[in-house]
């Protein structure tokens, strides 16, 4: 008879034994293994061929070309089955009127996704693109290459002569895979040294300690940023770069990049047509305004658990490389980390648009009115009247931290969720200096003896119509009526 202790180091024995011959072969299921059929060369473009080594993402990346779900997005309705453009100047009027005097005032629409980065740019009106190659940076795998190659002539010469040296195939392929991956294990890569490289470099940051999360944010910063391209004598672009110097990361704020602009006339790339100000300009954001100590940052979120969340693809668990807003995909990145209705969570992101946009049109208004006034002021200077220029002077200061705050939060594309706290303090600041601004302009033309009347005629239609080579039909005229009701504020 064998003893209790014995029998059950002998059962023991038998379940481990089992357990090994079973292995894999046995009832629970193996974890699917991919089954690469290429190697992926370096310096390699084309996403077809990365397709087949990673043909889930792949075919998930190229449905970014098809229409997105109509009617889910409030504000950002992008790239709908009608493929409408929706015109961001006819939207928010005042910026017609800030931005005449170059491209943006021109045409200024909404992007439509990333297969369509360069085909936006190839259909907008000619006027958008005269600031050459460099204006390819963000849109096209082949920028870094390109400006490794060309050097200097990267930047000056005209966006055709550049767009020419893209391969016939790919002169409308948008972001690929090269843009964020290694081709050798797939890791999280920055491809654009120049731009975001080189804007770390100056922060002090080093890149190869970056945690995984925060390259997660990173390879989207290489182009989700604002960006300025400094001119020479001749308004020539000379180079690109992020108005990074004065920030740090996780803390790069409106006010360096305020500095930074104002630091050398170079980045003054243009022309404002009403106030005769040359200006820099601030585009997309993004990164800049949620790294400022959001509350999903803070959190330890990245981009990509947002805009690209886990999803099933066959038998497989990966990033979804439509790359959408969570309100575009049913909230399902947000029910990750939150347990309300999706409805519950999607009318938190609208009521938080809802706010940013009411404050954002006053404090556009109310910039736009300053400009005019600017306009008066010059008129009468013209006409030999004397203004007070140490008043002019602390207007002019005020009035372009007023342009800049509210063009930064207008052109930043989550309409204020990537950090609602920040965005109001910018914008309310906003609407404080254009207001300083609009007091001294007043005590200047009064001084000056020009009657000012209460309500400053903004004369939108002269901004609206007429712009660029896409013109209005002749029977056509633009009569601007604000719904909101906020420019008879001013």
């Amino acid at each position: 008879m064998i003893g209790k202790s014995k029998a059950c180091l002998i059962a023991i024995g038998a379940a481990v034994t089992l357990t090994f011959l079973l292995g894999p072969y046995g009832c629970a299921p193996e974890k699917p293994q991919r089954v690469k059929t290429v190697t992926i060369g370096d310096n390699e473009i084309d996403p077809e061929i990365w397709g087949k080594a990673y043909p889930e993402e792949y075919e998930l990346w190229k449905m970014t070309e098809k229409p997105e779900p109509a009617g889910k997005s409030k504000y950002k309705r992008g790239f709908d089955a009608d493929h409408i453009t929706y015109d961001k100047l006819s939207e928010y009027p005042y910026m017609a009127l800030l931005f005449n005097g170059w491209g943006f005032g021109v045409e200024y629409n909404e992007p439509k996704g990333h297969a369509n980065m360069l085909r936006d740019q190839l259909e907008v009106d000619a006027s958008r693109i005269k600031a050459g190659g460099v204006c390819l940076s963000c849109k096209t795998p082949y920028a870094a290459g390109l400006q490794k190659e060309m050097g200097k002539d990267y930047y000056s010469l005209d966006y055709k002569d550049v767009m020419a040296k893209i391969p016939e195939k790919n002169r409308q392929l948008g972001v690929a895979c090269i843009d964020c991956h290694d081709n050798k294990d797939m890791t999280l890569k920055i491809s654009r040294g120049f731009t975001l490289g080189a804007a770390m470099k100056d922060m002090g940051v080093d890149q190869s300690k970056l945690t995984r999360q925060e390259m997660r944010s990173a390879v989207c910063a290489q182009c989700h940023v604002t960006y300025n391209i400094p001119k020479d004598k001749d308004m020539k672009s000379v180079g690109l770069f992020f108005p990074w110097q004065n920030g740090k990361w996780g803390d790069i704020s409106i006010e360096g990049i305020i500095q930074k602009i104002q630091s050398d006339d170079a980045n003054r790339e243009w022309k404002q047509t009403v106030t005769g100000f040359k200006l820099g300009f601030i585009r997309h954001p993004e990164f800049e305004l949620f790294s400022k100590k959001s509350v999903h940052w803070k959190a330890g979120a990245a981009c990509a658990d947002c805009h690209m969340p886990y999803t099933k693809s066959g038998v497989f668990k990966v990033s979804d490389h439509r790359v959408m807003s969570p309100l575009k995909n049913d909230m399902k990145a947000c029910m990750q980390c939150h347990t309300e209705t999706a409805e519950w969570l999607k009318q938190q992101v609208i009521e938080i648009q809802d706010r940013t946009v009411s404050i954002q049109i006053r404090s556009g208004y109310a910039t736009a009115t300053t400009a005019k006034l600017f306009e008066a002021v010059h008129k009468a200077k013209a006409e030999g009247k004397t203004i007070d220029e140490e008043l002019y002077k602390k207007a002019k200061q005020y009035y372009e931290q007023a342009f800049y705050r509210s063009l930064f939060i207008g052109a930043e594309n989550s309409i204020g969720f990537h950090n609602p706290t920040e965005a109001m303090r910018v914008l309310g600041d906003a609407t404080a200096f254009a207001t300083k601004a609009e007091a001294y302009l007043r005590q200047i033309l009064t001084k000056a003896g020009v009657d000012v009347p209460l309500r400053v005629d903004l004369e939108m239609a002269k901004y609206l119509e007429g712009r660029g080579t896409k013109k209005l039909p002749d029977d056509k005229s633009v009569e601007f009526k604000d719904p909101s009701g906020v420019q008879d504020m001013f």
